[in-house]
C-alpha cells in the first residue's frame, strides 16, 4: 500500500499532540511510501502513522483532526486544506484497494451459493426421480399402472376382450418373453402403443385390424418392451409430476389423480419415442420372428425402416407362426362384438 505519487513530496505543518494530557506540538508533516511522517523542526522523525489505519474523527469540519487508530489518543491536527485533500484522496484511495479482497470474497461466496443453489434445482429433482423409481416394488407398481390405465379408459372406454382373442394375446406375450406385461387392445386413446408402469402394453385396435401379418403388431409389441427397457415407465410418469407430487409418493407412496390425469394425457397425445434398431433386431433374433412386418406398418415405404428390412434376421427363411390363422381372426375380431 502507497501513497499515490504526486503527493510524496509534500510537507505541511500541524499540531501534534502524543497523548491527551500533553500540549501539542507544531510538526512538519510528510508523505511516505506507506506511513505519514511527523519530524520536529530540526528534521528528527517523531513517528509513523501507518496510512491504512488513519482515521479522520472530525470529517468535514476545519481544521482537520486525525488519529492514528481507533482509540484516538493520539491526534494530529491540520489546517492545510491542500494537504487535508491529498490526505482524504489517499485514504480513499487506499479504501479502494484494501476493499478489494472483501469484494472478492463476495464474488466468490455468491459464486458457491448460486452453485449450491444449481445443484439443488438442477440435480434433487432427478434425484429424487431416480431414488422413487428405485425403491418401487413391482406390486406397488402394478397398482400405479392400473390406476394410470383408469384414467386413460376414460377416452378409450373398457378394453376389448373375447375370450379366444385373449389367448392369442398371452401366446404373442408368451414368444416375445414379454414376462408379466400384459397386452391390452383399446379402441382409441393412442394413436398405436404405449407401455403403463404396471407392465401393461396397450395397443390400438387398428394394430389387430388393418395389418394381414400378425408379426407387425408383434413388433409394435417389442418396440414397447425396448422403450421400457431404455427409459422406465414409472421414471416417465415421476418425472412429469410436479415437485410437490413427488415428495408426496415418496412419503405416501400414492400419486394424485390429478397428476395421473395429466400423464396420461400427455401419454396419449405425445408420439412415440424412437428405438434403437440393433437393440430392436436383437429382440426380434430372439423371437425368431421376421422384423420387416413391422418396418412396412411404420412405414410403407421402407425408407425410415430401412435397417429393420436390410437387417431382418429371418429375412429368406421361414418362422413359426406366432398364432395360428383361428386365433389371429379371433384377435382381429376383438373390438368388433
Amino acid at each position: 500500500m502507497t501513497a499515490l505519487s504526486e503527493y510524496e513530496r509534500l510537507e505541511t505543518t500541524g499540531l501534534w499532540r502524543e497523548a491527551p494530557d500533553e500540549h501539542k506540538r507544531e510538526v512538519i508533516v510528510s508523505f511516505g511510501k506507506a506511513t505519514l511522517v511527523l519530524r520536529d523542526k530540526a528534521e528528527r522523525a517523531l513517528t509513523h502513522w501507518s496510512l491504512p489505519a488513519i482515521h479522520r474523527m472530525n470529517p468535514g469540519q476545519r481544521p482537520a483532526l486525525y488519529c492514528p487508530d481507533a482509540e484516538g489518543n493520539e491526534t494530529l491536527e491540520l489546517d492545510d486544506d491542500f494537504a487535508i485533500d491529498a490526505i482524504e484522496r489517499v485514504l480513499k484511495t487506499i479504501d479502494k484497494r484494501r476493499s478489494q479482497p472483501g469484494r472478492l470474497r463476495t464474488i466468490i461466496t455468491l459464486t458457491v451459493l448460486a452453485g449450491f443453489a444449481a445443484l439443488i434445482f438442477l440435480w434433487l429433482p432427478n434425484a429424487m426421480v431416480d431414488y422413487a423409481t428405485r425403491i418401487t416394488p413391482p406390486a406397488q407398481r402394478a397398482v400405479i399402472g392400473e390406476s394410470l390405465f383408469q384414467q386413460i379408459r376414460r377416452v378409450s372406454g373398457n378394453p376389448c376382450t373375447q375370450p379366444s382373442a385373449s389367448n392369442a394375446l398371452s401366446k404373442i406375450s408368451s414368444r416375445l418373453d414379454a414376462g408379466r406385461n400384459k397386452l391390452i387392445v383399446i379402441r382409441s386413446g393412442v394413436e398405436t402403443s404405449a407401455n403403463l408402469p404396471g407392465g401393461q402394453i396397450i395397443l390400438n385396435r387398428r394394430l389387430v385390424e388393418d395389418f394381414e401379418d400378425p408379426n407387425a403388431v408383434a413388433g409394435y409389441v417389442l418396440a414397447e418392451l425396448e422403450r421400457a427397457s431404455a427409459t422406465d415407465p414409472l421414471r416417465a410418469l415421476i418425472a412429469e409430476m410436479r415437485f410437490s407430487s413427488r415428495i408426496r409418493f415418496l412419503t405416501s407412496g400414492q400419486i394424485s389423480t390429478p397428476a395421473l390425469t395429466r400423464y396420461a394425457e400427455k401419454l396419449m397425445a405425445a408420439p412415440l419415442a424412437p428405438v434403437d434398431t440393433e437393440k430392436l433386431l436383437q429382440r426380434y433374433a430372439k423371437a425368431n420372428i421376421p422384423s420387416s412386418p413391422y418396418a412396412y406398418a411404420v412405414d410403407i415405404t421402407g425408407e425410415t425402416t430401412l435397417g429393420l428390412i436390410e437387417a431382418d434376421p429371418l429375412a429368406g427363411k421361414e418362422s413359426s407362426a406366432i398364432v395360428s390363422d383361428s386365433e389371429w381372426i379371433a384377435l382381429q375380431d376383438i373390438c368388433r362384438r
